[in-house]
């Protein structure tokens, strides 16, 4: 058989696979994407009151980040540690499919996960606020290497930690310090500088910066930097994550 034709059938089983595993968790996962970043708008909403409109779909967009880091590094992160520990990956292991395969459908399946609950805030908030965002169909492939970059850390996360406890620990910390102290919900001149010089380093600042962009504006030829450095967020995260993968507990 043809090597192309035979990757091409290995992703495509595995992918089905995933969303089998999707399909039948489906209604908990859009009520665990809905329910955190929802509760967060509503409570900024009573926090702040009347807002100018530039806040507004700050917010917005911030509780967007804050979706994709919940589902594509949070719960993605703690399911694949749990697997490893599980023992679940044995079987793949087992099969004759290559690891490269095996990481894609791993991303795959944060990014059906995560994309639920990206869209639900874009919905559900401009009801909220009463705030009408801007959008285009170039914002799809965009919002998809969004949560390509955020779920590499996940997937990395969870096959990197020592324990399932220690990624539960690691997770929540990451999700309310990358959330609520890094350029998300606010604009970066705003943070500290120390914090101004971490958040130049995490793929979520320059995500929120992508996405105010487009859905305040639309797409503009200054983006084309900050799309460049999501792809390479990507590929770094996929190379260690290549290189670091336990297919089995030693």
């Amino acid at each position: 058989m043809n090597p192309f034709t035979q990757i091409f059938i290995e992703l495509f089983i595995l992918f089905r696979i995933q969303i089998a595993i999707v399909r039948h968790q489906l209604w908990w996962i859009i009520a665990m994407s809905a329910i955190f970043p929802m509760v967060t708008l509503i409570f900024l909403n009573f926090l702040l009151g009347d807002s100018n409109q530039d806040q507004l779909a700050r917010l917005i967009i911030g509780n967007m980040v804050f979706s994709i880091l919940l589902m594509g590094m949070n719960i993605l992160g703690q399911d694949i540690s749990y697997q490893k520990f599980g023992g679940y990956f044995t079987y793949y292991s087992s099969l004759p499919i290559r690891k490269v395969n095996f990481i894609l459908s791993l991303l795959f399946y944060g990014i059906l996960t995560s994309l639920p609950s990206f869209i639900i805030v874009f919905i559900l908030g401009q009801r909220l606020y009463g705030v009408s965002l801007h959008f285009e169909w170039l914002l799809l492939p965009v919002a998809l290497l969004a949560i390509f970059s955020v779920v590499g850390i996940g997937v990395l996360m969870g096959f990197l930690s020592p324990n399932p406890q220690f990624t539960n620990i690691v997770a929540q910390f990451l999700l309310m310090f990358v959330t609520f102290l890094t350029p998300v919900m606010i604009k970066i001149t705003d943070l500290p500088i120390i914090l101004q010089w971490i958040s130049y380093v995490l793929p979520t600042t320059y995500v929120a910066n992508i996405l105010h962009e487009m859905l305040t504006v639309g797409w503009t030829a200054s983006l084309l930097k900050e799309v460049f450095i999501l792809i390479i967020f990507s590929c770094i995260s996929y190379l260690l994550i290549s290189k670091k993968i336990h297919w089995r507990l030693q």
